[in-house]
């Protein structure tokens, strides 16, 4: 049985719907987490295969290998990884900066966006708080996920930037946050079975995208939304990993080791 890391975030919820309403044959197990968690239970071998942060591959390449036509990633605004700011993003440099533990793909965004492409100096911190309080003392916070969602509808007196959009209009390319990754040595003992995942969760990915009002009507709902925000947020998404998302990663690599975030810029290998 396979041991599929789940991120407990709305955008993963049409992938892992159509998964387990396709696939009922008992040969997965699914863990719940953030992305920061799963990643590491997968650098570990606690789990066998996850949508992790596009980061973990770049820091660990020798580790994993991608599983192809799969990704969660933004062609422009992708609505759920968003800086909270104070003032406006250019009169950002030497500015204090909150930051989310929950994703280190946002966090090495939002460095390359301010210390490469406009050449700041910043400060940053792990967020502790909410984000009122946290920009008494800091000029930006950055959030993402489920919280991102919540706290940009009541945004009130601060200016909210969307990273994928900021991205996309730097580079004309989408940007990745996740990528599928198993590790490496499931090729061995387990390479029928992984393919044969992979294989699936293509057919969940399609079948997912042509039943969003479906699967919006059973999703777990919060007070702050309901299943016309959840529809057109997942249409703003991508799911897909074409030769523009692989150039776009290439590109987040390469700015990254530029930036000293990676310690190098890795060779991108898919499942074959």
């Amino acid at each position: 049985m396979l041991r599929i890391g789940e991120i407990s975030y709305l955008n993963c919820t049409p992938i892992f719907s159509a998964l387990r309403d396709l696939f009922r044959d008992g040969s997965y197990s699914f863990v719940q987490g953030a992305p920061s968690l799963l990643n590491g239970m997968l650098a570990r071998g606690e789990i066998d295969v996850c949508p992790s942060s596009s980061i973990e591959y770049g820091r660990n390449p020798d580790s994993y290998v991608i599983l192809p036509d799969l990704s969660i990633s933004a062609a422009g605004a992708v609505m759920s990884v968003l800086l909270f700011s104070r003032r406006p993003l250019e009169r950002l440099d030497g500015c204090s900066i909150a930051l989310t533990s929950e994703s280190a793909t946002s966090v090495a965004l939002l460095k390359i966006i301010l210390s490469r492409m406009h050449g700041f100096g910043n400060s940053y911190t792990v967020l502790s708080c909410g984000v009122a309080e946290a920009l008494a003392d800091h000029d930006a916070v950055l959030l993402i996920g489920d919280r991102a969602l919540q706290e940009s509808l009541s945004a009130d007196g601060c200016k909210v930037y969307d990273l994928g959009s900021v991205w996309q209009e730097a580079t004309g390319l989408p940007f990745v946050f996740a990528l599928w990754l198993a590790r490496k040595e499931l090729l061995g003992d387990k390479g029928r079975e992984l393919r044969l995942l992979s294989e699936r969760l293509k057919q969940a990915k399609k079948h997912s995208l042509g039943n969003l009002q479906a699967i919006a009507g059973l999703s777990r709902q919060y007070d702050w939304t309901n299943p016309d925000f959840l529809i057109n947020y997942w249409r703003v998404l991508s799911y897909d990993l074409t030769q523009r998302h692989l150039d776009g990663l290439a590109l987040f690599f390469r700015y990254a080791a530029e930036c000293g975030v990676l310690p190098g810029e890795p060779d991108i290998h898919l499942l074959a």
